[in-house]
This record gives structure tokens, C-alpha cells and sequence, in this order.
């Protein structure tokens, strides 16, 4: 006998109310060239774009 192995997922809307429990957003309006740049740095470096602006964030309020 094959022993199946049970798969598991958190359903979105289980995963949406987490998230909107702990998290908030932050939302700017910025020049499409300036986020372009930003976006294609992240991508080559391998960083997440919301880790740049927690870690700017932290920064800013640390001063």
C-alpha cells in the first residue's frame, strides 16, 4: 500500500485576513521612470521591493 501524503493550503481569504490584520499599506504616487529603475535594481539584486522601503522606513524614523 502507497502511503499518499495529505496536501494542505491556507485558502486566499484566510490569508487575506491575516494580512489585512497585520499589515497596512503605504502608497505613493512617483514617476514611472523613477519606479522603473527602482523596480529593475531590486530584480537584479534580488530584493523584495517592500524590504527597500520597511528598510528606508526604519531608517527615516530612527534618525
Amino acid at each position: 500500500m502507497s502511503e499518499e501524503k495529505r496536501k494542505t493550503t491556507t485558502s486566499s481569504a484566510v490569508k487575506r485576513k491575516y494580512n489585512n490584520k497585520v499589515y497596512s499599506t503605504v502608497r505613493a504616487e512617483l514617476p514611472k521612470e523613477l519606479v522603473e529603475v527602482f523596480k529593475e535594481k531590486c530584480k537584479t539584486e534580488g530584493i523584495s521591493q517592500a524590504s527597500v522601503i520597511k528598510t528606508a522606513i526604519e531608517e527615516y524614523l530612527n534618525k
